[in-house]
């Protein structure tokens, strides 16, 4: 059960960078740092898009129209953090 626990602590954690440097990169996207006429970040910024848009458009579906505002990845950042914590304090139960 170890192994487990590892292994699905190891995917959040990547879960976890994969929506930091989403958060990040959009930031520096719209504050005009970043283009996306540049091919590389043009291609890391559709690859991380192609990733976390399918959860993205699951929890937009239960979002209120906030006009500008896109809250999906605050609402997946705070599910994630959420996972984090319920596997940690649960994992004592499984040693």
């Amino acid at each position: 059960m170890s192994s487990l626990y590892q292994i699905l602590n190891l995917v959040l954690d990547i879960v976890w960078f994969i929506m930091i440097a989403h958060i990040i990169m959009s930031w520096l996207i719209n504050f005009q740092v970043l283009n996306l006429r540049q091919p590389l970040v043009a291609q890391i910024w559709y690859g991380l898009n192609k990733l976390l848009e399918p959860a993205y458009s699951r929890i937009r579906q239960f979002l209120p129209d906030m006009g500008g505002i896109d809250l999906a990845p605050l609402v997946a950042f705070v599910i994630l953090i959420a996972i984090r914590i319920i596997l940690q304090n649960n994992a004592a139960f499984f040693f």
